[in-house]
Order: structure tokens, then sequence, then C-alpha cells
């Protein structure tokens, strides 16, 4: 039995702990609509009032959050969990982070003595579930050793990539990836229905055809019937969160990138239709709206400026990935 504290309880972070305590792990819950942990009640997890609460004596910590700020304000401060980590205890950050944020997480842990693995999944809701995730690991092989009986629990695969931030660096190259995917399945499948095709027909046969991905698949699927609200599993402003993160990568690393800002500027564009938290297959009315101006809107259009820095922001951590 493992002491666990988990914070960030979305439709990801809820499965994950679910997992956890189902497999007889000791897991005490904080997330920041209180709500959402008790729901958890009845699968045995305790209640904290705080992340440092929650990280109070357990063996290890995992964060899954939605971005840079939220965990941040997870992990730092007098409310964060390394406030109350006892040296030794690892410290796993499964949420999709920028690169210079999962060195700078690593290193803070390091020099209050905590043990960190950068852990960012690939799956659905239902595979968190059903511990059907693929876990993206940077740390050392001894972090990793120690935290398997927590990530088997969680996991069908576990890769790990090498040091910390080499997890959410492979994470941000796929999904920037997938990113261009949607994008481009969205063009494809406007084009497919400006042509006369059949959509779910052309859905079907791009899942199974040499274009084919998972992406292209799934998201030409609910493109074709426009069942975006009975799937949803990753919205339009996630997407662009981690296309943002994935863009500044490479382009740190001096790549150029026109296919993944393209990609970037359709998510930016559905999101200005009102789409921001809906289903990111959306972004098929922004190539729309961009080829004729008829997309249908959600309310009003959102500003996609840059938001102002973090240090002019409220820190508040957010409970979705």
């Amino acid at each position: 039995m493992v002491r666990v504290a988990f914070c960030g309880l979305g439709q990801m972070g809820s499965g994950m702990v679910r997992r956890l305590a189902g497999a007889g792990h000791e897991v005490t819950a904080w997330n920041r609509s209180r709500e959402r942990a008790e729901a958890l009640l009845d699968a045995g997890v305790r209640v904290a009032d705080s992340p440092a609460a929650a990280a109070e004596g357990a063996d290890v910590c995992f964060s899954m959050v939605a971005d840079d700020e939220a965990s941040r304000a997870v992990w730092l401060g007098e409310r964060g969990m390394l406030a109350r980590m006892r040296p030794g205890t690892l410290a796993v950050e499964c949420s999709t982070l920028s690169h210079d944020w999962a060195l700078e997480l690593g290193r803070e842990a390091v020099s209050r003595g905590v043990v960190p693995l950068d852990c960012p999944v690939t799956g659905l809701p239902e595979a968190a579930a059903r511990g059907g995730l693929v876990l993206l690991v940077g740390g050392s092989d001894a972090a990793l050793e120690a935290a398997r009986p927590c990530l088997d629990v969680l996991a069908r695969e576990t890769i790990h990539f090498g040091p910390i931030g080499a997890g959410t660096a492979y994470k941000l190259i796929v999904n920037l990836l997938g990113a261009v995917e949607i994008a481009a399945t969205a063009e494809a499948m406007e084009t497919a229905r400006r042509a006369g095709l059949d959509p779910e027909q052309v859905a079907d046969a791009l899942a199974r055809g040499a274009a084919g991905s998972f992406h292209v698949g799934h998201k030409a699927r609910i493109m074709a019937t426009g069942r975006h609200a009975e799937e949803l599993a990753f919205t339009t402003d996630l997407r662009r969160k981690d296309t943002r993160y994935g863009l500044a990568l490479s382009h740190a690393l001096g790549v150029a990138s026109p296919l993944g800002n393209l990609a970037l500027a359709h998510f930016d564009h559905a999101s200005a239709l009102g789409f921001g938290a809906a289903n990111e297959s959306h972004v098929l009315d922004a190539v729309r709206d961009r080829s004729t101006g008829t997309a249908p809107t959600r309310g009003r259009p959102r500003d996609t400026r840059e938001r102002q820095p973090r240090e002019a922001r409220e820190r508040r951590p957010r409970d979705t990935r």
C-alpha cells in the first residue's frame, strides 16, 4: 500500500484516482472545485483542503491539471505540495506542460530533496478509468522503479524517454503533430462535403486508408456526424494550449514549424467563434468560417490574444487537463 496525494480531478484525474484507490493505495485528493473530490468519497478517497494538506505524509504526489499556471499553484507556495513533502518523496507531474516549466519544476523538486518524474499521459478518459493509459516518462531509472507500484495501475505501457523533461518533450511533439493532423482532417472533410461526397463514407475510408491515424479516423467520424458533444474528450482550448507549448519547444530548438503555426491559427479561430470549451473537432467550423464566413457561433467571440503575464493573473489551479 502506497500513500498517494493526487491534485487535479478532471476527466483524466478522477479516473486515475479511482484506479489507485481500487488497487488498495491510500489516496488523499484535492481539487479546486471541492465537489469533484467529494464525488470520490465512495471509492475510499480522502479529501484535502489544499494541495499541501494532501501531500502531508504521502509517499507519492501526483498532479494532473490544465497548464503551467495551474501546475505552479499545485506545487509551489505555502499551499503547494512541495511545502509539505518529505525528502525522498516522489513528485509525479502528469499534466501536459511547457518544457521550460517541466525542467524548472524538476530542479525545484531536487533542491528540496524530492524525487521528480515528468509523466504526461496519452489516452482518453475511458482509458484512464480502466488503467489503459500510456505514460511518457522523464526522470531517473531509480525514480521510475520507485513509482511503478502506482504507475503500473494506471498504464498499459510506460515509455521512459530519458531524464527530467524528456517525457514532456515527447508529449509536446506528439500533440503538435496531432494538432496538424486534426486541422488537416477538418480541411479534408470540408473539401469532401463541397465535392458532394458522403461525409460518413469519407470518414470511414480515411480511417482505413494510407493517410489514416487515430486522430484522422476519430475526428473525421465526429466531423461527419456532427456529434461533437457526445464524444467530448479534449477541448479546443486545451488543444490550443498544447499546440502553443509544442511550438515554443520547436522554436526554442531552432525548428521551423509552419504547419504547426497554421494549425494553431485554425484552433485559435475556433475558440474565437465560441468553441473554446467544446470539442476540438469544432475546428471544422473554423475551416468553414475562414473559407466562407458561414460557420455557426456560440456566444460572443473570444479574444485570442496572448493572456497577461502570469504575475498579473490570479494563481489559481484549474481542475482539468
